[in-house]
């Protein structure tokens, strides 16, 4: 009976060695999954900025298939091409930079008063936000 108490208490628990591995693989996981979680919130807004350019890029497209020309202001496109001109989630505002481009009027066609010739209109937008994203692009190149 003694042996088979004297096994009990030496397989009875981890030894110090076991106790601080364990601990340091916790550790380098959690180190790991903090990195992750640190960048997760910035790359949904780089997505979000993404899919805001993709929409009014497309609306400004849908528009000028539509009327033959290009919008003057986004708020042109709202209610009927985008519900409303969204935020750019890096700057938390609407303010867009909005890339005008003038018709060449050798272009135009007879029908078009000489009134739409001097009023650019809106070809592209882009972030005005300064930096680059995750994959080091500036948010202006997007």
């Amino acid at each position: 009976m003694h042996k088979i108490i004297q096994r009990k208490r030496a397989q009875g628990g981890f030894s110090l060695i076991e106790l601080i591995v364990v601990v340091t693989i916790i550790g380098i996981l959690a180190a790991a999954a903090i990195v992750n979680v640190r960048f997760a919130q910035r790359k949904a807004r780089e997505a979000i900025l993404k899919d805001n350019l993709f929409q009014m890029r497309k609306a400004i497209d849908n528009f000028y298939a539509d009327k033959q020309r290009f919008p003057t202001d986004l708020n042109e496109l709202t209610p009927n091409y985008m519900r409303a001109v969204p935020k750019d989630p890096i700057t938390g505002n609407t303010d867009w930079e909005q890339i005008a481009d003038t018709p060449d009027p050798d272009s135009m066609s007879a029908s078009t008063s000489t009134d739409d010739l001097g009023t650019p209109g809106i070809v592209d937008v882009k972030s005005v936000a300064s930096g680059k994203t995750l994959d080091g692009v500036d948010y202006h190149d997007l």
